[in-house]
C-alpha cells in the first residue's frame, strides 16, 4: 500500500492506493455511518454492505442535482443521522461529488470519506476536496471546498468497469501529464498497448502518478487560487460541450484538450510536431479529437458561464511544452475567434 496526504484548511485528508475495497469499515471511526452509492455499483459489489445502511441514488451526469441531495437529506433525517455520524461515498466520480457536498453541508457539516470504483475518480475526481452537483445543466455550479477523511483507491475494481468508462479516466491521467509531467507522456506513449491490456502493475503505476501530481498541486493551493487552476485544462471547452452534447466527462476533456493545443500552437507556444505527437496519443487510447457535429453558439454560450469567468476573461490554460502549462487570462472574443 501507499499513502498519500491533502492537507486542506480545515482538515487532512489521506488517500490509500492499494488497500482492499472490502476493507473500508477499518477506516471509519465507529458504526455509526451510512454508505452512499449507485445502482451500477449496488449491483456488483453492493453484497458486501448489505448490513449497513445504505443510501442508493441512480447514475449518470443527470442524477447530480439539488433533487438528488434533498433526497439524500431525507434520508439521513429518517436514519436519525446527526453529526456523530460519517457518510462513505462508494462509487466514481459522480457519487464522490454529491456524498462530499451532502456531508459538508448537511448540518453544517459531518466527516466523510470516499471508496473510488472508477479510474477517474481515482486518479482524479475523488480527489482535492472539491465537492458539487450541477444546476440547470452547468456543470458543478454549486460546490464547497471540503476535504474527505480519506480515500481508498483499489485497483482491481477497475476490471468491472466498461471500456469507455476506461477511457474517462485516461483522459485525466493525460491531462496531468501535459501539465506536468513530461515523463508520465512519454511513459504513456511507450506502453500504450499494455495499459490497454489493463495490466495490474501498469495501471497501479498511473494511478500512483497521477495521485501523486494532484496532491502537489492541491496542497499548494486548495481552494485554486493560482497552481491549482492547471488542473482545469481541456475543462473550460470540455464542461461546455459536455453540458450541450452530453458526451461523457473524459470524453469531452479530451476534445477539450485539443482545442487548449490548437489554441497554444496558434500563439507560437508549442510546434506541430508537438501538437500532433499530443493528438496521436489522446487518440490511441480511444479517445475523440474532434469535436462531432453540434450547435457551436449553445457551447459558446455554455463557456459564458464557466466557473473560471472573471468578467469578459476567463482563466484558460495553455501549454508552454509537453509537461509545463500556464494560466492566461483569454477574453471571450479571443475564445471565441479561435474556435
Amino acid at each position: 500500500m501507499k499513502t498519500f496526504y491533502v492537507t486542506g484548511e480545515k482538515a487532512k485528508s489521506q488517500i490509500i492506493l492499494g488497500e482492499h475495497f472490502y476493507n473500508f469499515k477499518k477506516y471509519l471511526p465507529d458504526d455509526h455511518f451510512v454508505i452512499i452509492t449507485d445502482e451500477v455499483v449496488n449491483l456488483y459489489y453492493g453484497s458486501h454492505f448489505t448490513n449497513f445502511k445504505t443510501i442508493i441514488i441512480g447514475c449518470g451526469e443527470k442524477i447530480k442535482t439539488l433533487q438528488t441531495v434533498e433526497y439524500i437529506y431525507q434520508q439521513l433525517l429518517d436514519l436519525g443521522v446527526d453529526r456523530s455520524w460519517f457518510l462513505v461515498g462508494i462509487g466514481g466520480g459522480i457519487v464522490c461529488d454529491i456524498t462530499g457536498f451532502v456531508a459538508s453541508t448537511y448540518l453544517r457539516g459531518i466527516k466523510f470519506g470516499f471508496v473510488a470504483t472508477t479510474l477517474l475518480a481515482q486518479v482524479d475526481a475523488a480527489i482535492g476536496g472539491k465537492n458539487g452537483v450541477n444546476f440547470l445543466g452547468y456543470k458543478n455550479m454549486i460546490g464547497t471546498f471540503t476535504q474527505p477523511e480519506f480515500i481508498l483507491c483499489d485497483t482491481s475494481v477497475l476490471n468491472t468497469l466498461p471500456k469507455d468508462e476506461i477511457s474517462n479516466g485516461y483522459a485525466e491521467i493525460i491531462k496531468h501529464a501535459l501539465i506536468k509531467d513530461a515523463g508520465l507522456f512519454n511513459y504513456l506513449e511507450s506502453n500504450r498497448e499494455t495499459i490497454l491490456q489493463n495490466d495490474p502493475q501498469t495501471i497501479q503505476h498511473l494511478v500512483s502518478t497521477s495521485i501523486t501530481i494532484k496532491t502537489e498541486i492541491v496542497n499548494l493551493d486548495e481552494k485554486e487560487h493560482g497552481i491549482r487552476r492547471l488542473l482545469n485544462f481541456g475543462h473550460t471547452f470540455g464542461h461546455a460541450i459536455e453540458k450541450v452534447t452530453g458526451i461523457s466527462h473524459g470524453k469531452t476533456v479530451a476534445i477539450g484538450s485539443v482545442i487548449a493545443i490548437e489554441l497554444s500552437c496558434k500563439r507560437n507556444l508549442i510546434g506541430r510536431n508537438d501538437a500532433d505527437r499530443i493528438k496521436a496519443l489522446i487518440a490511441g487510447f480511444g479517445l475523440p479529437v474532434e469535436l462531432p457535429e453540434s450547435n457551436k453558439k449553445e457551447i459558446i454560450d455554455a463557456l459564458l458561464m464557466d466557473k473560471k469567468r472573471e468578467n469578459n476573461t476567463i482563466h484558460f490554460i495553455l501549454l508552454k511544452s509537453i509537461g509545463k502549462a500556464f494560466v492566461q487570462e483569454l477574453s471571450v472574443e479571443e475564445i471565441q475567434l479561435n474556435y
